[in-house]
């Protein structure tokens, strides 16, 4: 199944030729408007009642775990990927002399967390390095043994998009008892994930990129055997009983069910909240399969293009289907950031490859100007 371009229901001038999602989604006029709705309701704050504190985070937790197909009580609600994971290495055990697994020059946000855990607790961090033209899961799956406390990768490398077998991963992070946590900003949205098959300890994805959200939101999946773990803020809403504001002094011990307790403080922002709902529900309008297949389709379709240029770029298996990194055999033309931003072609420059990401709202008149742009670099 094909999707059209969905470029109205975007605020994107024709001239500019935005295919850099993996930066930063744009937002919808949905997206926007839910955002005003959700800014409004403070403008007669009388008539927010204390029951809207919940129902509009549990609105935005019912969408999160559907697209995921995970319970809603799985799902926290976080500000950002460090917040989750933060989270995630609180409540993981580690030993000293044991290991953390990660992805050479992977996303900070999920390695500065487990540098800080592995120094306190006499342990190390690994990054590991894949052949050249090869997607990650080999040299992942060589790094995990019985010294792994944790395995933290993504779905797809942030800078190339090849990909990670999470599957196998997890299942050999299970043997050796290893934890396995996930930051899926990359991914989640823009390409399915099975969480019963790869099970997860932890998997964190902010909403501003594949999401099609509002930044400064988040969701955070917590596997069952964690939902008595420790938060890393208390907060009153968290607490069990918190719904009765009359109450509020009597102070509790215990919190609200699952995923919940682990939610940040201020959760119900309703702005962010209703916004990145609206992002969500754009991406379940066509489902995750079917948007995934066409920025496969989209992908593919730049790729044999850059090649007839000369250019290089992996095959859809070894990177995710909607990410593109094109890479220049000759080295990175002088000039072309340049012409790229005269001609209003937004992608981005990471390394030696240019990161090409498009969605729905794209039109062949954008993949026409960075093709036509790269043609006269190298000419």
């Amino acid at each position: 199944m094909t999707i059209a371009d969905q470029r109205a229901r975007f605020a994107i001038p024709a001239e500019v030729h935005y295919l850099n999602c993996a930066y930063m989604a744009p937002l919808s006029r949905e997206v926007s408007a839910a955002m005003v709705a959700g800014a409004r309701l403070k403008e007669q704050p009388w008539d927010f009642r204390p029951a809207d504190f919940f129902a509009v985070t549990e609105e935005f937790r019912g969408k999160a775990a559907q697209l995921a197909g995970v319970p809603a009580d799985c799902i926290a609600v976080v500000p950002s990927v460090s917040y989750g994971l933060a989270i995630a290495a609180k409540n993981i055990p580690m030993e000293g002399g044991q290991t953390v697994v990660t992805l050479g020059d992977q996303f900070p946000s999920n390695v500065y967390v487990w540098q800080e855990k592995a120094a306190r607790c006499g342990g190390k961090v690994i990054a590991v390095e894949r052949p050249s033209q090869s997607c990650w899961s080999e040299a992942v799956l060589s790094a995990i043994g019985p010294e792994t406390a944790v395995v933290a990768v993504p779905h797809n490398h942030w800078a190339d998009g090849r990909l990670v077998d999470l599957v196998a991963v997890g299942e050999k992070a299970r043997q050796h008892g290893a934890a396995l946590v996930l930051d899926l900003t990359q991914s989640l949205g823009a390409m399915p994930l099975d969480f019963d098959a790869v099970k997860p300890d932890f998997a964190v994805a902010a909403c501003y990129k594949w999401l099609m959200g509002p930044y400064g939101i988040g969701m955070l999946y917590v596997d069952p055997k964690y939902h008595e773990g420790e938060p890393i803020e208390h907060n009153w809403i968290n607490r069990a009983g918190s719904e009765d504001f009359a109450r509020l002094v009597d102070y509790r011990s215990d919190f609200q069910p699952g995923a919940r307790r682990f939610d940040m403080g201020e959760k119900s922002n309703a702005p962010l909240l209703k916004g990145a709902g609206a992002g969500i529900d754009f991406l379940l309008e066509f489902g995750i399969e079917t948007v995934s297949g066409e920025l496969g389709r989209r992908t593919e379709a730049l790729a044999r293009e850059a090649q007839a240029l000369g250019l290089t770029s992996a095959e859809i298996g070894t990177r995710a289907p909607h990410f593109l990194a094109l890479g220049f055999p000759e080295g990175v033309p002088d000039g072309l950031t340049e012409k790229l931003a005269e001609r209003q072609v937004h992608v981005s420059l990471r390394g030696t490859s240019l990161r090409v990401t498009p969605h729905l709202y794209n039109t062949p008149s954008d993949s026409d100007a960075l093709v036509q742009t790269l043609r006269d670099c190298l000419a």
